[in-house]
């Protein structure tokens, strides 16, 4: 039975011009992932190395297992283009349990 909070959803972006589905099917054929949503171009304000910028990027939501979490910031930064790249990580508190299960599952390796 998934316990509340195995699983949560990590929140990265990419440039708009980056093929982010691609990275996204990486990720689910490593299990670091379950399911990976591409968002279309989103714009972004932020602040980085004492200036305000703004960019296109594109808004990944990725599912997975809270104990892929690690291995996954540890992939987001071999791949990512990004100096500092964005991950957040949110518990999901509730879910279907089935859904939750093959969540887990998915990101179970071997």
């Amino acid at each position: 039975m998934v316990r509340e909070n195995d699983c949560v959803i990590a929140s990265t972006t990419l440039p708009a011009e980056m093929d982010a589905e691609a990275l996204g099917r990486l990720l689910v054929t490593e299990r670091l992932a379950a399911c990976v949503q591409v968002h279309p171009p989103v714009r972004s304000v932020y602040r980085w190395q004492g200036a305000v910028e703004t960019a296109a990027e594109q808004l990944l939501h990725i599912k997975t297992a809270a104990r892929r979490v690690e291995d996954l910031r540890r992939r987001l930064r071999d791949l990512h283009p990004y100096e500092l790249p964005e991950l957040v990580v949110v518990p999901i508190v509730a879910g279907d349990p089935a859904y939750l299960a093959w969540l887990v599952d998915s990101t179970t390796p071997g």
